[in-house]
C-alpha cells in the first residue's frame, strides 16, 4: 500500500498477505490466510448472498456493538427478523444508527446482503455525508454452500432456491463495478476456507497522529523564503535541521511559490521529514506544483512560474523526489491526544481526523462566500469566528499581519513572502517566535489586513454557547450540569441587564452559611462554621469582616488602550458589576470615576509591575447596600418599621386602657408589647445599611480578593497574601473611596483561639455589624477525600437576621422552626458556582476565547435559578 492522502480519490483492491505460521492456543501451525486492513474510522459494508456467513465473519472480526444488522433491526420494527415487508423500516432504522455512530466517530459495520447496488448507493453516501471511508468486504461462497446453511437455519429453511441464485447473479455483476461505485478499498474473500482464514487489522487513519505528543515547532507559510526559514529555525533552537532537546517542528504548507528559493525550502523541509524531525501538511500551492510535476495542465500564476524556473535549475531525480514528497502529503493532522490540528487553510470541528475529498478541499482551499473582493479575490468564509471545538486548530493560507489567537484558532500566515514575518508557534507552550523578512519578495494582490477576522473583537458569542441544558466541563469538579429553564432564566437576566460580556469574565459564587445553631436566641453562630472546617482538615481560617454592601466584580483595565486590546471594547477602562452581572451605576461616568480612583491607588501601591500586569479583577463590597437597593431599603424596609411606629403605640395605650378597667385580654398586651420590642430592634437594624449619599460621596469599595491578572489566576493565592495586596491598595487610596476589611485568624484546633474568633463576632455584631465570612486561610483546598472544601462559610449576626426572617424570628416558636432549615442544596450550589467561576478564571487567564469564559460565567448566573430559599 503506498502511502496515499485516503483524502483524494485514491482506491485499493487489497492482494492476499500471506503468513506462514501463526501460534494458536497451543502454538499450532495455522494455515496461510488473508489479512484485511479495516480504517479505524471507516464505514464496512459487507456483502455476500444469503447463507454467505456475513453475520459470523461480523461476530467474529468486529466487536459486538460495531455490527448493524438488517436481520436485527427488521426485528426492532416489526418482531420478526424475516418479516421483508418492514425491510423500509428496518433501513431507515440501520441507516439512521449508522449516521449516529459515523457523527461520533465510531467504525460501523453493516450486515446486510448488499448485493443490489442501489443499497450500497445509500450507504455510500452515508460515508460521505460524514466523510469516512467506506470499505467493501466480499463473501463470496459457492451457491450450494448458501442452501445449505440456510437449510439448517429453521426461520429460513423454507427460502426459495431462487432467491439465493438472485443473490448470487447480483453478487457477480456487482464485483466488477464496486471500486467505481464509490469504496475506497475492496476486500474479496472467495470460498469457505478463504474467508475462515481471513484476518482484519485495524489501521489508522493516516491524518490521526494523536499519539504524538510533541512539543512542536509549527511553522507559518514559507513560500520559497529559504533565509527566513533558516533563521527562524535557528531562533527555534534547530542545528542542520534537528532541534537537540527532540522538539518537532511541522509545516503548514504553501512551502512553494513566489519567493527566491523553493528548492531551498523544499530540500530543508524533505530532509527534515525524511529524518523524522519534522511533519507537514501540503498547502494549495503543493497541491498545484504536484499537478504540475505530473504533467497535469494547470497555469503558471501565483508565483507557480517562478518555482518551475527555479526547479529546472535541479536535477530530474530532485524533482521526482518532490513530486513522490508532495504527493505523499497528508491533508491535516490530529497531534497531542486529539489537542492540535495542524493544516493549511483551516478545519471545522466536523472535519478533525475525516476523510473524504471534502475535508481535502477545505485542509488545503479554506471556504468561500461565492464573493470577490475588491482586488478580485475570493471572500473566505470566517469559519474560525464559528469554531467551537476543543482542539486547537493552527493554519495558515490567509495571510494576516499578526498571529493572534480566536476562538482556539490561530493564523500562523504572517506574509514573509510580502516583506512581513515568518513566524512559528510552539506547542504547547502556546509561545510565538517569529523573524522578519529580508526584503518584500512578491508585491500583495492587496494589503495585509490590518485586524483580526470576526471584527473588532474577533471573538463573537453565540446563543447556542449558552442556550438550553448543558454540562460545563470545569478542571475543579467534573461536569457540572445547568437546565434548561435555568439557562433561559440567565439568558432573561443577560441580555436584557448585564454589562457587556466582554467585560464580565467572572461572577462570584453564592455562599454557603453556616450550620444552623442550636444556642439559645441564636441561629448562627461562628462555632458551627470554625468545627464545620475542622472537620474538613482546615487547621487554620480567617475570619473576614461581612461589610454592609452588596457584592461586586470589579474589572480595572491600566488604561483605555489595555481595555481595547485586551477585552475588545472602545471606551470603558473596565466594569463595577453586581453578583448577577448588573451595573451597579446607570451613568458610565460614574463607574469610570470609582476605577479610576482604583487604578489610582495600584499604581501608587507599585502592584502593576508587582503583578505584571496592566489589567486585574477584584472581588469586593460596595457600600451602602447597595446604591440600587438603598431605595429598597427606605422604601420596603423603612415603611414596615414605620408602620410599627405608627401602630403599636395606640395599640399598647388602648390595650393598657382595658386592662386598667379589668378586662382581660388574654396576654394580647404582652404580646404586644413583645412585638413593639421586636419592631423597634427591625428599625435600628435595617438603618445601619441605608446612609445617604451625594454622588461618589459616602460611596465605600471594599475588596477583599484579587481574581485574577494577566495571564494567572490568583483564585487560590492564599487569603493572608490576598489581604495584604489589599491593604496597601487601601493604604495608597487618597480618595476614601476604598475601605479595609478587618480580620481575624484562628485556628480551629485550639479552643482559645475558636474562642477568641466566636468574641470578635460577638462584639462585631452587637455594635451593628452584618457578621464575618469564615474562609480557609489557604483559599482552594481539598478534603480527605478529594472534594473541594468550602471556599467561604457566612456567619450573620443575630440583629442582621432580623431583615432577612422578620423582626419576630428570634422568639422561640420562631426559632425552632427555622432551625429545621434545610442547608445541603445551598451548599451544593455554592460549590457548584466556585468551580465554575474558577474555571471561568483559569480560561481568562490561559486567554481563551470570550465564548469560552463567558460559557462558564453564563453557568453561574444560571445556578442562580435553582429553588433555593433566598433567606439562606
Amino acid at each position: 500500500m503506498t502511502k496515499n492522502d485516503p483524502n483524494t480519490e485514491h482506491t485499493e483492491r487489497t492482494e492476499p498477505t500471506e503468513y506462514d505460521r501463526a501460534s494458536g492456543p497451543e502454538g499450532d501451525v495455522r494455515p496461510r490466510g488473508r489479512v484485511l486492513p479495516v480504517t479505524d474510522l471507516s464505514l464496512v459494508v459487507l456483502v455476500g448472498a444469503t447463507g454467505s456467513g456475513k453475520s459470523t465473519f461480523g461476530r467474529r472480526h468486529f466487536k459486538p456493538t460495531e455490527v448493524l444488522s438488517s436481520d436485527f433491526c427488521r426485528g426492532l420494527v416489526a418482531d420478526d427478523e424475516n418479516d421483508q415487508g418492514a425491510s423500509g423500516d428496518a433501513f431507515d432504522v440501520l441507516h439512521y444508527i449508522a449516521g449516529k455512530r459515523l457523527a461520533a466517530g465510531r467504525r460501523t459495520v453493516v450486515d446486510a446482503t448488499n448485493v443490489q447496488s442501489e443499497s450500497r448507493k445509500q450507504l455510500i453516501e452515508l460515508a460521505r455525508q460524514h466523510d469516512v471511508l467506506p470499505i467493501a468486504i466480499v463473501l463470496d461462497v459457492p451457491e450450494e454452500v448458501c442452501a445449505a446453511r440456510n437449510a439448517e437455519r429453521a426461520d429460513r429453511a423454507g427460502l426459495p432456491r431462487r432467491v439465493i441464485q438472485r443473490h448470487q447473479r447480483e453478487l457477480r455483476r456487482s464485483l466488477k463495478h464496486l471500486e467505481r461505485e464509490g469504496f475506497r478499498k475492496v476486500h474479496v474473500l472467495k470460498g469457505v476456507e478463504e474467508i475462515d482464514g481471513a484476518t482484519i487489522v485495524t489501521e489508522k487513519r493516516y491524518n490521526d497522529l494523536s499519539h504524538l505528543t510533541g512539543p512542536f515547532d509549527i511553522i507559518g507559510d514559507i513560500h520559497g523564503c529559504a533565509a527566513e526559514l533558516d533563521t527562524l529555525l535557528g531562533k527555534l533552537g534547530y542545528v542542520d535541521g534537528v532541534h537537540p532537546e527532540g522538539r518537532t517542528a511541522v509545516f503548514v504548507g504553501d512551502l512553494v511559490d513566489r519567493g527566491p528559493d523553493s528548492p531551498g525550502v523544499l530540500r530543508r523541509v524533505m530532509s527534515m521529514v525524511g529524518d523524522g524531525n519534522a511533519l507537514c501538511v501540503p498547502g494549495n500551492h503543493e497541491n498545484k506544483l504536484g499537478r504540475y510535476l505530473k504533467g497535469r495542465n494547470v497555469q503558471h500564476t501565483h508565483g507557480l512560474a517562478e518555482t518551475i524556473e527555479q526547479l529546472e535549475a535541479e536535477s530530474e531525480e530532485f524533482r521526482a523526489t518532490v513530486r513522490e514528497f508532495v504527493d505523499g502529503l497528508v491533508s491535516h493532522y490530529v497531534l497531542d491526544g486529539g489537542r492540535l490540528v495542524v493544516c493549511h487553510a483551516g478545519l471545522p470541528e466536523k472535519y478533525h481526523g475525516r476523510t473524504s475529498g471534502r475535508v481535502r478541499s477545505h485542509a488545503l482551499y479554506g471556504d468561500t462566500t461565492g464573493e470577490t473582493d475588491e482586488f478580485g479575490l475570493p471572500v473566505r468564509y470566517p469559519w474560525a469566528e464559528d469554531y467551537r471545538g476543543s482542539a486547537a486548530v493552527v493554519y495558515g493560507h490567509t495571510p494576516v499581519p499578526t498571529a493572534s489567537w480566536l476562538n482556539n484558532t490561530i493564523c500562523l500566515d504572517t506574509g514573509a513572502v510580502f516583506g512581513g514575518r515568518l513566524t512559528a508557534l510552539r506547542w504547547p507552550e502556546r509561545e510565538l517566535v517569529d523573524v522578519p523578512a529580508e526584503q518584500v519578495w512578491y508585491e500583495p494582490a492587496r494589503p495585509l489586513r490590518t485586524e483580526a477576522p470576526g471584527g473588532h473583537d474577533g471573538r463573537p458569542l453565540d446563543l447556542n454557547d449558552v442556550h438550553g441544558r448543558r454540562a460545563v466541563e470545569t478542571g475543579h469538579a467534573g461536569r457540572v450540569a445547568v437546565r434548561e429553564e435555568n439557562a433561559a432564566a440567565a439568558l432573561e437576566v443577560m441580555s436584557r441587564f448585564a454589562v457587556d460580556p466582554r467585560l464580565l469574565p467572572y461572577l462570584p459564587p453564592t455562599m454557603a452559611p453556616t450550620a444552623t445553631s442550636q444556642r439559645e436566641g441564636y441561629l448562627e453562630h461562628p462555632a458551627e462554621a470554625f468545627a464545620s472546617y475542622a472537620q474538613d482538615g482546615v487547621a487554620r481560617v480567617v475570619c473576614e469582616e461581612k461589610h454592609m454592601g452588596s457584592r461586586a466584580v470589579a474589572l480595572v483595565c491600566r488604561d483605555a488602550d489595555v481595555a481595547r486590546e485586551r477585552f475588545g471594547v472602545d471606551g470603558p477602562t473596565g466594569s463595577l458589576c453586581t453578583r448577577t452581572g448588573r451595573p451597579f451605576f446607570d451613568d458610565p461616568e460614574v463607574t469610570e470615576e470609582i476605577l479610576d480612583r482604583v487604578r489610582t491607588a495600584v499604581t501608587e501601591a507599585g502592584l502593576w509591575q508587582e503583578l505584571d500586569t496592566d489589567w486585574l479583577l477584584l472581588d469586593a463590597e460596595l457600600m451602602p447596600w447597595s446604591l440600587k437597593a438603598s431605595g429598597l431599603l427606605r422604601t420596603q424596609y423603612a415603611a414596615v418599621g414605620a408602620a410599627s411606629r405608627a401602630v403599636f403605640p395606640g395599640a399598647i395605650a388602648a390595650l393598657e386602657a382595658a386592662t386598667a378597667r379589668g378586662v382581660d385580654t388574654g396576654g394580647l398586651l404582652a404580646k404586644q408589647r413583645e412585638r413593639a420590642v421586636d419592631a423597634a430592634a427591625f428599625t435600628d437594624a435595617y438603618r445601619r445599611y441605608c446612609w445617604p449619599t451625594e454622588g461618589l460621596e459616602g460611596v465605600r469599595l471594599a475588596p477583599f480578593q484579587i481574581l485574577a491578572v494577566q495571564g494567572r489566576s490568583l483564585a487560590a493565592l492564599p487569603h493572608d497574601e490576598q489581604l495584604a495586596l489589599i491593604d496597601r491598595m487601601v493604604e495608597h487610596d487618597g480618595t476614601g473611596l476604598l475601605q479595609t476589611t478587618r480580620r481575624l485568624y484562628v485556628e480551629t484546633g485550639d479552643e482559645a483561639s475558636v474562642q477568641a474568633g466566636v468574641d470578635w463576632w460577638l462584639e462585631m455584631t452587637n455594635r451593628g455589624g452584618e457578621g464575618m465570612v469564615v474562609k480557609p486561610v489557604e483559599a482552594l483546598v481539598r478534603d480527605t477525600k478529594g472534594r473541594i472544601v468550602q471556599p467561604g462559610i457566612k456567619c450573620r449576626g443575630r440583629e442582621y437576621l432580623r431583615i432577612i426572617y422578620g423582626p419576630e424570628y428570634t422568639r422561640p416558636d420562631h426559632l425552632d422552626k427555622l432551625r429545621g432549615r434545610f442547608l445541603g442544596h445551598k451548599r451544593s450550589l455554592a460549590i457548584r458556582e466556585y468551580a465554575l467561576g474558577l474555571e471561568a478564571l483559569d480560561r481568562l487567564a490561559a486567554g481563551e476565547p470570550l465564548w469560552r469564559v463567558h460559557e462558564a460565567v453564563f453557568a453561574v448566573l444560571a445556578l442562580e435559578s435553582e429553588p433555593v430559599d433566598p433567606r439562606l
